[in-house]
């Protein structure tokens, strides 16, 4: 009976489910195409793929035709005869019943594992590019002399040929057995022993010599890596590895070579047994050398001598690990700080205190979005970013943040809102860092729709950031009706919008029906085909988070967790900071990049993420990058043009990555010292600050970071490096900087909270075009005594905790269900000392609180300030005049100036605190909160700013009643206050 062949509608719907498939991978495929096509960076999307096309092709031969071969000859070569015994029959019927399935088995199982071969090789793309362009780094390594490059482009290359080349050996060899057993070619004997056809002992011969020739390759190009080996006491070969593990290597693969040839020989003789014996002898001579002797030496030479025959490598990886994460420079400065507060100590350090950040950028994000969000359609990020600008002449530490369209408030509306009509947020929010506005809000340089401020004129829309929608569809004929939502206007019912159509090129066109189709398919969305909001000019927006759109164009680099935004050369854009990083580079101890990146930063907000789990011994901040908000366009620019590993990725792409000397001197003025990067170099400085290797043995001298005091202790998050204007003792002026404490690591894994270093990197790159200045990147380290007692974050803030006086006053501030929450603890090498300075921010209850700053915390040595303004903080830690004025001194003395009139601090005031009771000026703060509380709700601020005003008079009342007369006699220059001599002091 003939089979039944398929009906022809049967086979109609496989060719049709067929084609669709392959249309589906089509349009995946070719909108991939469009989205590079229009960024101009073709040729990256084309060189990987060719590349991996290329390994697959290779891949798949080299792993299918080797196993069809095997089974091709021992087929073809069978041999003819009778069984004779029982064994014999009943596997001869095994191969009857075999016989059907042979031909598609011979094509199949080679098809299958050369598909997955070719997959298997195409992953290794980048180390194919990079071998083939390796550029040499000149250094080169301690042990074997070789050049770095060697380790970095070679070494990985040679590791995936051989990986890959034994795997398809040991499958060759595996074909072989099974199919001369299906077919003769090995069969039992009658009494004892196989008996093998010479096809067979050939086959088998050859096959077993090439794999044990691969495995002598591997055992050989294994000593290289033992180079980054981390299973002695220090990364990279240690004295038993040197003397005993890697010449034992080159005895055992040399020993592998002879094996090979010996079986080799057993297609021209029966060496068999031999054979068998030389692999038993062989894996005794790898366990008793390569395990064994090095497993004796260490526990009985090495470990009773161990600071004496390490030295050397302990040294080698000092100096290598110093080298590959770019510590080898670091200015060690030390450091006895002084903790006596005197009067005018500050002078030298005027511009310092002028600079301090006030404003926490991970506290004040509700504050920009209740007075600056406008509409529920924008949003705010969690966390604030830190930049600065020059403003009347003077550069200022800046809090910044884009006005972003918030996708959520759009989650239950429909698609054309969804995709054409909400399309973008609208310009800049930026406050000084160190000033207060009224009542404790953000004083902002840079505010409103449409934008005002001190940063001129830029193009406002922001179509590219960190919360913008999937995708967006915009665009449109200049005689049509605008349909995207620009900005919010000024109406009598406060509803009227002004609308906008998008002008630039940001993404593929879908003018035409196939682009639209195409598009309907990648994002399984049928509207992009049937609406009829889509015209000839439309573009479709996406990929549009500006991190993940540089790893899109430059998959090679490793892109910093915190891009930031700014205006530069009239348009707003995101700065990203991009790495080259490599886990090869011999003797540097690794760093896992997950672990060294996060921080309280990484766990409580989702603005900045910590980089990916990967294992990296080197790495450079290698690239810069830009973002425009407007249209997306993504520039990179070579900014360490000496690394090895950047070198290598511009000859493969050449006109990709462009010079620094590109640069504007705008966008030089805004670049900083990456935040990642230097989390890095600080988690390994924590050891690597000992240079010494027998100071580095004893491990008395290494330290571990402190957690960040602010949050809860429970979670042992690490505290973040923070962004400031400081002065160091070696410089000569102040300078943007990047900062973190380090505190000491005992022997038994616990910590003491004492400070014992503080890092800062210089963040500023200047303003010159083309090039950085040259202090920017530079790390000094201040390391202070051993021995030292000067409290560390986590005792600062104990102490601020634990003061009586600041603690009453907190209280009161936490009266009406009101929530204080510390800001950042800034540490500030200050007047021969270290200054501990820390904002206090009030929330009050209900929805759309916000925290207002109401109090500043100052540490210098044993003494603490606590007053609503940093000047008047400082004032009191020195003596009464600490000889500058703060940033917000201005605020401070209008402060008084308006209380004078309203009788709420001047002398009028003096006389009739005492007589009113705390209750009444509480009761008063708690109207005034549901008053502020309920103006906000309706929209009027004005309303809302004068309920703010009256309670912060009613909580000053309150806490001069509570804590008695201000004493108007301020104590003798030298002397320090035996008691708080201003209102709100601690």
């Amino acid at each position: 009976m003939k089979p039944k062949k398929p009906s022809p509608l049967m086979l109609t719907l496989i060719a049709v489910a067929v084609l669709l498939v392959l249309f589906v991978i089509f349009a995946q495929v070719y909108t991939e195409v469009l989205w590079f096509d229009q960024l101009g960076v073709l040729s990256v999307y084309a060189t990987e793929w060719i590349t991996k096309v290329v390994l697959f092709v290779i891949g798949f031969l080299v792993m299918a035709v080797p196993v069809w071969y095997c089974l091709r000859i021992a087929h073809r070569n069978r041999p003819v005869y009778a069984p004779v015994t029982p064994r014999q029959e009943n596997l001869d019927r095994y191969r009857e019943a075999v016989e059907p399935l042979r031909r598609m088995m011979t094509i199949a199982l080679p098809a299958v594992l050369g598909l997955l071969g070719g997959v298997a090789l195409s992953a290794a793309w980048t180390q194919a590019l990079m071998v083939l362009n390796a550029t040499p780094f000149g250094t080169p390594d301690p042990q074997f002399g070789h050049d770095m490059s060697f380790y970095v482009f070679v070494l990985p290359v040679i590791r995936v040929a051989l990986d890959f080349l034994g795997m398809v050996t040991l499958l060759a060899f595996i074909a072989s057995v099974v199919s001369h057993y299906l077919f003769g070619g090995i069969r039992p004997g009658e009494e004892r022993g196989l008996h093998l056809t010479r096809t067979a002992r050939v086959q088998l011969a050859i096959t077993a010599a090439l794999l044990l020739l691969v495995q002598a390759g591997r055992l050989f190009v294994l000593r290289y890596e033992n180079l980054t080996n981390t299973s002695g006491i220090v990364t990279g070969a240690t004295y038993t590895g040197d003397n005993i593990t890697l010449p034992a290597m080159l005895i055992v693969s040399l020993a592998t070579v002879a094996v090979a040839v010996l079986f080799a020989a057993n297609a021209f003789a029966n060496v068999w047994k031999l054979s068998v014996v030389a692999v038993i002898m062989l894996v005794v001579l790898g366990g008793i050398s390569i395990i064994g002797l090095p497993a004796g030496v260490q526990q009985f030479q090495v470990q009773p001598s161990e600071q004496s025959l390490e030295n050397e490598y302990i040294q080698r990886n000092i100096d290598a690990t110093r080298s590959a994460y770019g510590i080898d420079d670091v200015e060690v400065i030390p450091y006895s700080p002084t903790v006596e507060g005197e009067p005018g100590a500050l002078r030298a350090d005027a511009e310092t205190a002028a600079s301090v950040r006030l404003l926490d950028p991970n506290l004040v994000s509700d504050t920009f979005r209740q007075l600056q969000q406008q509409r529920p359609f924008y949003g705010f990020p969690e966390q604030l970013d830190v930049d600065r600008y020059e403003i009347d002449g003077q550069m200022q530490d800046t809090v910044i943040a884009l006005r972003e369209l918030n996708p959520g408030s759009q989650a239950d509306s429909s698609w054309l809102n969804q995709a054409v009509v909400y399309t973008h947020g609208f310009g800049v929010v930026a406050a000084y860092g160190n000033q207060q506005g009224n009542d404790g809000q953000p004083a902002f340089l840079e505010a409103n729709i449409p934008p005002t401020g001190e940063l001129g004129e830029y193009e406002p829309r922001i179509y590219f950031g960190e919360r913008s929608p999937r995708y967006s569809i915009v665009g449109a004929p200049e005689d049509s009706d605008p349909r995207e939502i620009d900005y919010p206007a000024d109406g009598e019912d406060g509803s009227a919008q002004v609308y906008n159509t998008f002008s630039g090129e940001g993404g593929p066109a879908v003018g035409s029906f196939f682009h639209r189709l195409l598009y309907a398919i990648k994002f399984q969305d049928e509207q992009i085909v049937l609406s009829d909001a889509l015209n000839p000019e439309s573009q479709i927006l996406y990929e549009r988070n500006p991190r993940e759109r540089v790893q899109r164009v430059a998959p090679f680099l490793e892109v910093d967790g915190d891009p930031y935004p700014a205006v530069i050369d009239g348009k707003i854009k995101w700065i990203v900071d991009a790495y080259t990083t490599s886990p090869e580079y011999p003797y540097s101890t690794p760093q896992v990049l997950q672990e060294a990146t996060q921080d309280s930063n990484t766990e409580r907000s989702g603005a900045t993420q910590a980089l990916p789990p990967q294992q990296v011994n080197y790495i450079r901040n290698s690239v810069k990058v830009t973002v425009d908000a407007f249209d997306g366009s993504v520039d990179l620019y070579a900014w360490d043009e000496k690394d090895p590993v950047l070198q290598t990725w511009m000859k493969i792409f050449p006109d990709l990555v462009q010079p620094v000397e590109n640069m504007s001197a705008d966008l030089m003025s805004h670049v900083r010292y990456p935040e990642d990067l230097f989390k890095v170099q600080r988690s390994l400085l924590t050891q690597y600050h000992v240079e010494d290797s027998n100071s580095f043995y004893t491990g008395q001298d290494f330290w571990t970071q402190p957690l960040d005091p602010t949050v809860n202790a429970e979670r042992n998050l690490v505290q973040p490096p923070y962004y400031l204007t400081l002065r160091m003792p070696t410089q000569e002026a102040p300078s943007f900087s990047l900062t973190s404490s380090f505190i000491p690591r005992q022997s038994n894994g616990q910590t003491r909270n004492n400070l014992t270093g503080f890092l800062a990197a210089s963040a500023d790159a200047g303003s010159e075009e083309g090039a950085p200045s040259e202090e920017y990147g530079k790390l000094r380290l201040l390391q202070l005594p051993r021995n030292t007692t000067f409290p560390g974050p986590g005792q600062a803030q104990n102490n601020f905790n634990t003061e009586p006086e600041i603690q009453t006053s907190l209280n009161l501030l936490r009266q009406g269900e009101s929530e204080v929450q510390n800001g950042n603890l800034l540490t500030l090498p200050v007047a021969g000392g270290l200054l501990y300075v820390q904002p206090v921010y009030v929330r009050s209850a209900g929805e759309t609180s916000y925290p207002v700053l109401q109090r500043v915390l100052v540490a210098f040595g044993e003494e603490i300030g606590f007053a609503p303004t940093l000047d008047e903080a400082l004032d009191q830690v020195f003596g009464g005049d600490s000889g500058v004025q703060a940033g917000d001194a201005d605020k401070a003395g209008q402060d008084t100036e308006d209380e004078a009139g309203t009788g709420a601090g001047g002398e009028g005031a003096g006389a009739s605190a005492p007589d009113e009771s705390v209750q009444e000026a509480l009761d008063e703060a708690k109207q005034a909160m549901e008053d502020a509380d309920r103006a906000l709700q309706d929209g009027d601020f004005a309303a809302y700013g004068e309920a703010q005003e009256r309670l912060r008079q009613a909580l000053e009342r309150a806490l001069e009643v509570e804590q008695g007369p201000a004493d108007a006699e301020a104590p003798a220059e030298g002397e320090a206050p035996t008691e708080a001599p201003a209102e709100g002091e601690g």
